[in-house]
C-alpha cells in the first residue's frame, strides 16, 4: 500500500487531537482558574531509501534518501500562565498573585489547585465545591507553626479565646505645668483578673513643689487589704542649663494590685491634662465573631472582646515543573513523577505567590488564539483528508491496468 495514505491517516489523527484539545479549551473559557493547553505535533519515523555516502578523491558525498511516514502528536502541554482577576466580594474566595498552588485533601489523595472558590462545610472546615479540603496549618493560642504537617483548616465556631490577666498598665499624655500646687488629677484604668473579671484602678496625680518646679505625686488610697501604695515622686527633668525638657523622673516603680503602672510617658508641658491610663496585656473571655483573611494566607479570628487571633495558615505549594502535573479533574491536579515532589511554603514567602481575598483566578485562555488554530486544525484535516482522497485515486489507477 502507499506510504502517503498512512501519512494521511497519521495527519486526521493528529489534528483530530488538536480539535479536541481547542475544544476544551473554549469549553473552559469561564472556568475558574483554568489553565489552557495545546498539542505539539511531530514527525514520525522516516523510511530511508539511500544511505548517505561519504566523499572521496574523485566522488563527492551524497546525502540520505529519507522518506516520511507521517505525524504524531509529541505532546499536550499546560499554559501556567497567571490569569485575570475576577473580584467577587466573597471573603472565602481566595486567589494566587503568583505561582503556586492550594493544597486540598479530597478522599485521602492530595490534590493541587489554583481554583480558590472556597466555603465552610458544616464542620467549619475550608473546602471546595467538590469537596476537597484545604490545607494549611493550625494555631496555638495564636501561634501558626507553619514548619509542622499540615492538617485541615478549620474554623472552630463557638471557640472562645480566655480571660488573660492585666500585668501592667500604661499612662500616657500631659500632665500640666501651670497647674496650682496642691490641684489634683485622678485618672482610672480597667484591669482584668485570672477569670476576665474588671475592676477599675484609680490614680491621683498631686502637683507639688513650687510653681517654678514642675513635680507630681502619683498614689493611690487605701487598697481592699488595707494597704496603701507608696506614692511615686514625678520630678521635672531639666538640661544641664536648667532648661526643662517637659520630660519626668521617676523616683521609683509603682505596683498596684499586683500590676506595673508605666509613668515613663507622660510629658509636663503647660496647658494640658491629657493624661490617660489604659492596659493591653489583660482581657475578659471572648467568643468568634467573624473572621479574615491575610494575604500571608492567615486566617485571622475576630473575637467578642475585640481580641484577634490567628487560627491557622492556608499553605501553598509549587513545583520544579509544574507542566508535569496530572489533571485530575475538577480543577485539581495530581503530582507526578516528572512534576517533582511539592514544595510547601506559606503565601509571600521566596517562590510563592500572595493571596487575595474576595478574587478569583479567571481563565487563561485566549479565545482568538484558539479559535485561530480551530481554522488551522481544520484545515490541516482537510489537507490530509486530500492525501487519502489522491491516494485512493492512484490505487484505483493502478486496479485498472488489469482491464
Amino acid at each position: 500500500m502507499l506510504r502517503s495514505l498512512y501519512s494521511g491517516i497519521s495527519g486526521l489523527r493528529s489534528h483530530q487531537t488538536m480539535l479536541d484539545v481547542t475544544g476544551n479549551n473554549i469549553a473552559n473559557v469561564n472556568t475558574t482558574a483554568f489553565k489552557a493547553s495545546a498539542a505539539q505535533f511531530q514527525d514520525t519515523l522516516s523510511q530511508l531509501t539511500q544511505a548517505a555516502g561519504g566523499a572521496t578523491a574523485t566522488t563527492g558525498g551524497t546525502n540520505p534518501a529519507q522518506v516520511g511516514l507521517g505525524v504524531q502528536v509529541a505532546g499536550i502541554s499546560t499554559n501556567f500562565a497567571q490569569g485575570s482577576s475576577q473580584s467577587t466580594g466573597k471573603t472565602t474566595d481566595l486567589m494566587i498573585s503568583g505561582d503556586g498552588f492550594f493544597v486540598t485533601s479530597l478522599g485521602g489523595e492530595t490534590l493541587y489547585t489554583r481554583a480558590g472558590s472556597f466555603n465552610f462545610d458544616s464542620a467549619g472546615r475550608l473546602v471546595s465545591p467538590d469537596g476537597a479540603i484545604v490545607q494549611g496549618w493550625g494555631a496555638d493560642n495564636g501561634v501558626v507553626n507553619a514548619g509542622g504537617a499540615t492538617s485541615n483548616i478549620t474554623l472552630p465556631v463557638g471557640a472562645i479565646v480566655p480571660a488573660k490577666a492585666s500585668q501592667a498598665a500604661t499612662f500616657t499624655g500631659n500632665l500640666p505645668s501651670d497647674s496650682a500646687v496642691g490641684s489634683t488629677l485622678t485618672r482610672t484604668v480597667d484591669v482584668f483578673d485570672d477569670l476576665g473579671n474588671s475592676s477599675t484602678i484609680s490614680l491621683t496625680f498631686t502637683r507639688t513643689g513650687t510653681p517654678d518646679n514642675d513635680g507630681w505625686t502619683v498614689g493611690q488610697s487605701k487598697l481592699a487589704n488595707g494597704t496603701t501604695p507608696t506614692p511615686v515622686q514625678l520630678t521635672a527633668e531639666t538640661e544641664a542649663d536648667g532648661t526643662p525638657t517637659g520630660n519626668f523622673i521617676a523616683s521609683g516603680a509603682l505596683t498596684v494590685d499586683g500590676i506595673d503602672m508605666d509613668l515613663a510617658a507622660l510629658k509636663g508641658f503647660s496647658g494640658l491634662a491629657t493624661v490617660a491610663g489604659k492596659t493591653d496585656d489583660g482581657n475578659e473571655a471572648g467568643t468568634l465573631n467573624s473572621y479574615t483573611l491575610g494575604a500571608d494566607g492567615t486566617l485571622v479570628g475576630l473575637f467578642s472582646n475585640g481580641q484577634q487571633q490567628a487560627i491557622g495558615r492556608i499553605a501553598l505549594a509549587n513545583f520544579v515543573n509544574p507542566g508535569g502535573l496530572e489533571k485530575a479533574g475538577s480543577s485539581a491536579y495530581r503530582a507526578t513523577f516528572n512534576s517533582g515532589a511539592a514544595e510547601l511554603g506559606t503565601p509571600g514567602a521566596a517562590g510563592m505567590g500572595s493571596l487575595t481575598s474576595g478574587a478569583l483566578e479567571m481563565s487563561n485562555v485566549d479565545l482568538s488564539q484558539e479559535f485561530t488554530n480551530l481554522i488551522v486544525a481544520q484545515r490541516g484535516f482537510q489537507a490530509n483528508a486530500r492525501i487519502i482522497t489522491t491516494s485512493d485515486e492512484v490505487l484505483q489507477e493502478l486496479t485498472n491496468l488489469k482491464r
